[in-house]
């Protein structure tokens, strides 16, 4: 069976820092692509961030880069998001997710991540909530 297991989530000021954990079981963060979603109230489900073991860079969706940092553990079958200068618009449940196989960067020939429709497992989502 597999599990996907977020922790870490709270509530921060802007400006502040959190970091999300996914514990991984019954699959290999080797062979997965592991992603985080956000949910924010009243709106979709969306990537902010996605880690494959088959490529050197990562995915950012343009609101995050260069405030959060995705990285993994395989010998914890774990990945962090290390959130920094967090902003109120920030807040919503976020989602550990995983897909086979799936590549998660960029590089020249394009960017690299999977939508929520694709996805095969999802955790059971931490809320982030970001005051001003």
């Amino acid at each position: 069976e597999v599990q996907l297991v977020e922790s870490g989530g709270g509530l921060v000021q802007a400006g502040g820092s959190l970091r999300l954990s996914c514990a991984a079981s019954g699959l290999s963060t080797n062979s997965y692509a592991i992603g985080w979603f956000r949910q924010a109230p009243g709106k979709e489900r969306e990537q902010v961030s996605c880690i494959s073991s088959t490529d050197p860079s990562h995915y950012y969706e343009e609101s995050v880069k260069g405030r959060f940092t995705i990285s993994g553990d395989n010998a914890k079958n774990t990945v962090y998001l290390q959130m920094n200068s967090l902003k109120p618009e920030d807040t919503g449940v976020y989602y550990c997710a995983a897909r086979w196989g799936t590549r998660c960067g960029e590089d020249y020939s394009g960017t690299y991540y999977f939508t929520a429709e694709e996805t095969e497992y999802w955790g059971q989502g931490t809320q982030v909530t970001v005051s001003s």
